[in-house]
């Protein structure tokens, strides 16, 4: 699926943010919890933004 590829260099830079080695499945899940949760509040925000320009638009 080409909408789920990642470019390498940001898969590896995500991969060593989110790395533990005193986890047993080799990732920091608190963290990535955060980290998603925050991209996902971001998204919220900008959808909005952008839903109240159209709506001013419409007007």
């Amino acid at each position: 699926m080409k909408s789920l590829k990642v470019v390498q260099s940001t898969f590896d830079a995500i991969a060593e943010e989110i790395h533990s080695d005193q986890s047993p499945v080799g990732i920091d899940a608190k963290k990535t919890h955060i980290i998603i949760l925050d991209k996902l509040l971001q998204l919220e925000e900008r959808l909005k933004q952008i839903e109240a320009k159209l709506e001013a638009k419409d007007d």
